[in-house]
């Protein structure tokens, strides 16, 4: 079967989940669902079908559910992908996920580590991680979706997977700085300890270390190795068709234009948790996918 194909030969039921799988997307407003409007139909619904799962099982992880029952949602979900790459899948978002992991070649592992980075969640707090640690998370949780993803935009080769690798781990790494404060009132700091230790930042507990002067330091460190993340990510995506990537170009402008707003804020602001971090609104989320859409 055919990518173009997979709308026509889905079911009734599999076209109702898909409506409700888009229509969540859609009111999410997030950057996501305009840079994947580029895409066609089946491309798109597959790429909101792989947003659905990743956010099916990030709610796990963010829920208020004993550590136990959020380890055994997340065993169900391992137990659902498996299933679904043998055709017996029961919840929805697998349903409708079947049809393109099997029309892209996409991956059960990576699948699989998108849910082990909820995992790492649950069994944490993770707080002032190892680098490596770090860099094991931001695969799990972000460059392996970029792997999902790459296959959908039509990106399989070798500067694909660059693509995913490098952009994924600068979008984590984005996130964790947009949400230092957020993360500490939870208990969490993902900023590595070899840069806290490096600047002089112990770290008793994560709201402590934000209100230590040097933490901003720190704080800045971290953006420097997301700029150069991106900056990778960019250089990867000028090997691959330019128009295929697009999608990923314009979470890439989204996301390093808020870096770059949080950059310019004061040292008191980084840390403070009345001051928004969230810079780029939906007017010019749009305005961007309009820009590089029409490249």
């Amino acid at each position: 079967m055919t990518a173009e194909g997979l709308t026509a030969d889905l079911p009734a039921a599999s076209v109702a989940e898909r409506a409700e799988i888009a229509r969540q997307v859609r009111s999410a407003s997030t950057s996501f669902y305009w840079a994947m409007r580029l895409l066609a139909r089946p491309r798109r619904e597959a790429m909101f079908a792989v947003y659905a799962f990743c956010r099916a099982v990030d709610d796990i992880a963010d829920s208020d559910q004993p550590v136990e029952r959020k380890k055994a949602h997340l065993a169900d979900w391992r137990g659902e992908i498996d299933a679904m790459f043998a055709g017996r899948a029961r919840m929805a978002v697998a349903r409708v996920l079947s049809g393109p992991a099997q029309a892209y070649g996409l991956q059960r592992d990576d699948f699989l580590a998108v849910i082990e980075g909820m995992e790492m969640d649950v069994d944490g707090p993770i707080v002032a991680p190892s680098r490596s640690e770090l860099d094991h998370y931001c695969d799990r949780v972000a460059s392996a979706v970029g792997r999902l993803c790459v296959p959908i935009f039509g990106e399989r080769g070798a500067a694909g997977l660059a693509v995913a690798g490098h952009l994924g781990r600068a979008l984590q790494l984005a996130n964790i700085l947009r949400d230092v404060a957020e993360d500490a009132d939870d208990g969490r700091l993902y900023i590595p300890h070899e840069l806290l230790d490096a600047h002089g930042v112990p770290v008793n507990d994560p709201a402590s270390a934000l209100a230590h002067p040097r933490f901003p330091a720190a704080w800045r460190a971290l953006g420097r190795e997301a700029d150069a993340a991106f900056d990778s990510a960019l250089t990867a995506m000028r090997r691959c068709d330019r128009r295929r990537i697009r999608p990923a170009r314009i979470m890439m402008e989204v996301y390093r234009r808020n870096l770059e707003r949080m950059q310019a804020l004061s040292d008191e602001a980084l840390a403070d948790r009345t001051v928004s971090k969230r810079l780029v609104g939906r007017g010019e989320k749009l305005r961007i996918a309009l820009r590089y859409g029409l490249v």
